[in-house]
């Protein structure tokens, strides 16, 4: 079965449904569900301002190298120089995506500080839907219950955006590679705990939809509500995570409590995690059906917009394209002649083994293998490395990655432009000289 497609509901029978669940949906939740409103990336532009923001500035506790796409709502990613000095990456170099304003009202995620004792021991799930018995769920609870851990890679959706560009601008920030981290969560297993709560679901049940507490920067705005197929393999491993690296998980990246959905981009791992709903079909909000949506055909570029997207032409952006990256020599760096190291990082969304990671020194036309290092798992960075000798001179390195699925990186990753920018995997190509 192919996850990425979705069934057919109209927003009226969704709160006919929604209705005859015995009212176990929270407020917050409704008001989510009913919000037909364009989502919040094209709500809220960057404001340019006389000093530049940092990244340290504008979320506490981030580096004040991290690279900012806009300040407002705490969007900025990481440098590769620092991104690839760390197999497990730090709080303060992770990438920062958030939808919605991060000051004002949304000020409390603007910290890399966990949430106080009090919000932890307050926060509650509410788990319902079309189930006999919802339940609600404690996150201190969850915190005394056995954990697991799963080492993966979170990526934005956009990672990659303004490679497209060469072709036609999309709207968003202008990504490059480093919109993505190497990450350990721990949590309690997502499967496991909805079995143990007794739910009764009905048997209709094919879908898991997941809302948060950030709210709309707009009354009436998209609220960001996503749902999964349950049966998608990646559901297996998911978790409701309470820590992240080893610490309770900073309140920007949603501390306390975030879905973990290994293999799948960032926009899906819902943050600051209020509602559970087991559902028969996904949910109909906009941050669902007109953004993170990947046409099913190609599209003319910037002629096609998001507007034209729709659940009959398009699927959402759920688990990752097989991707690499190069790591050394960076661009425009300058190697010493004779052995030179080239290496990088590469993955996917965890369903195939990657094993087949190659690189090309004479754009494409020979290339060699590398030595790879999947120690951390199916969903973690695979490290790869090779070693050449050069001359001095230019050169560019090319890399690509092909899992056993025989799923691989396009020659030019502009075949899939898309008016969102989502989902780019071209190969990656680094220019360096060598003196």
């Amino acid at each position: 079965m192919n996850y990425r497609n979705e069934g057919n509901i109209d927003r009226r029978t969704f709160l006919k449904t929604i209705s005859a669940a015995g009212g176990a949906v929270g407020l917050s939740s409704v008001a989510g569900f009913t919000s037909l409103a364009h989502a919040a990336e094209s709500q809220t532009a960057a404001t340019p301002t006389a000093a530049a923001p940092t990244g340290a500035t504008i979320i506490h506790g981030k580096s004040a190298e991290m690279i900012v796409h806009n300040g407002k709502l705490g969007v900025m990613e990481t440098p590769l120089n620092l991104l690839r000095e760390h197999r497990s990456t730090p709080v303060d170099l992770i990438y920062s995506r958030n939808h919605f304003p991060i000051d004002g009202a949304g000020s409390w995620i603007a910290t890399t500080d966990p949430a106080s004792h009090e919000t932890i021991q307050n926060w509650t799930i509410l788990v319902s839907g079309l189930v006999q018995r919802p339940k609600t769920i404690k996150v201190a609870d969850l915190e005394q219950m056995d954990h697991v851990k799963r080492v993966a890679v979170m990526q934005c959706a956009g990672n990659g955006r303004s490679y497209y560009w060469d072709k036609a601008k999309t709207p968003g920030s202008g990504w490059k590679h480093g919109g993505m981290a190497n990450l350990t969560w721990e949590g309690v297993p997502l499967k496991a705990l909805l079995k143990s709560l007794d739910l009764s679901p009905a048997a209709s049940v094919r879908f898991l939809t997941a809302n948060g507490k950030d709210e709309p920067p707009v009354p009436g705005g998209a609220d960001m509500i996503k749902s999964f197929h349950l049966e998608a393999p990646q559901m297996d491993d998911a978790i409701l995570a309470v820590r992240l690296n080893g610490k309770p998980i900073p309140s920007v990246h949603g501390g306390p409590v975030r879905l973990i959905i290994p293999g799948y981009y960032g926009n899906m791992n819902v943050k600051w995690l209020t509602d559970l709903l087991l559902m028969d079909e996904p949910t109909p909000s906009a941050i669902m059906q007109k953004t993170y949506r990947m046409p099913i055909m190609p599209v003319e570029p910037g002629k096609f917009t998001t507007q034209d997207l729709t659940r009959e032409n398009s699927t959402p952006t759920y688990g990752f394209a097989i991707m690499s990256v190069v790591f050394a020599p960076l661009s425009g760096q300058t190697a010493k002649a004779g052995d030179v190291e080239l290496k990088g990082v590469a993955w996917n969304d965890g369903l195939a083994s990657l094993d087949d990671i190659r690189v090309s020194l004479d754009q494409g036309k020979t290339w060699q293998t590398t030595d790879i290092d999947n120690s951390d798992g199916p969903y973690a960075w695979h490290y790869w490395n090779t070693h050449v000798k050069l001359e001095p001179g230019k050169y560019e390195v090319w890399v690509r990655a092909t899992d056993a699925w025989g799923r691989t990186q396009p020659m030019s990753g502009l075949i899939t432009w898309n008016p969102g920018g989502w989902d780019w995997h071209g190969i990656d190509r680094v220019p360096f000289e060598v003196a």
